[in-house]
């Protein structure tokens, strides 16, 4: 890990959850292009996650393909097809759609991640950057600055990282064993009591705990269970401004209103 990167991840220790908008990740002498590489960077890695916004996008060949099927049973929803019928012959912004803002930067991103439309790195802007659960294990377990040169971080830095390693080690999951209803309970349990949700926990906090353990229907048929047990209760997102699309996604759809999203554990 770079000086850099060790810095910037730093900082997120700091933050509340470890979680902070970019724009506020302040790094003394470093442009805010410098900084935005530098996430870029870690997050290839899988050390951070990210919520961006795209300014622009275009359709992929994928895309295209799939206006050419002549079916009623196509793989995308009606507001989903607009998106794709309007941007066939150039890049457009979400503006451009003639859906509403917030709704139309949650279907561009759903329909880049099925591979239907195409997106350049300049036009995903990060907003928010957290540590995910492979960054807090590398810097609690295998981070090592051996090597030539030196590191300065200030003192404050230096306690925030004392302070993290002081913690109790973290719970690992490993991705080739399915944990049962019983451990994804406690993990539940475990990632509330991180991140301060006061047992109102959003499920995808869960489902990137246990990624590639298990898959997105797995966990939710383990949910389903917990609940039909009264282990747990399922509730609805109400205002989704709070939450970037990706996460809004994370819930468990429904077939009519908004996707379950929180989690309770009953005493």
């Amino acid at each position: 890990m770079e000086n850099i990167e060790l810095k910037f991840v730093l900082k997120l220790l700091d933050a509340p959850n470890y979680r902070e908008a970019l724009a506020k990740i302040k790094l003394s002498s470093l442009k805010a292009s410098d900084r935005d590489k530098t996430c870029r960077q870690l997050l290839e890695r899988e050390l951070v996650g990210v919520t961006y916004e795209v300014s622009k996008f275009k359709i992929a060949s994928a895309g295209m393909a799939l206006l050419k099927i002549e079916s009623v049973q196509l793989p995308v929803t009606a507001q989903e097809l607009k998106i794709l019928n309007s941007c066939q012959k150039a890049a457009i912004s979400p503006s451009k759609t003639g859906i509403a803002a917030p709704e139309a930067q949650k279907l561009v991103q759903a329909l880049l991640e099925k591979g239907l439309i195409q997106v350049n790195k300049t036009d995903k802007k990060i907003k928010e950057v957290w540590l995910t659960e492979r960054g807090k294990e590398y810097l609690q377990q295998q981070y090592d600055p051996s090597g030539k040169g030196n590191i300065t971080l200030t003192k404050n830095m230096l306690a925030t990282y004392l302070k993290f390693l002081r913690q109790p080690p973290l719970i690992a999951v490993d991705s080739k064993h399915k944990p049962n209803d019983g451990e994804i309970l406690q993990i539940i349990q475990d990632l509330d009591k991180e991140f301060g949700t006061d047992n109102y926990l959003p499920i995808f906090y869960l489902r990137e705990k246990l990624q590639p353990s298990l898959s997105r229907e797995d966990l939710e048929q383990a949910l389903y269970r917990l609940e039909g047990s009264d282990k747990i209760e399922l509730s609805a997102l109400v205002e989704s401004s709070r939450y970037s699309p990706a996460q809004v996604n994370a819930g468990i759809k429904q077939r009519s209103g908004s996707p379950l999203f929180f989690i309770k554990v009953n005493d």
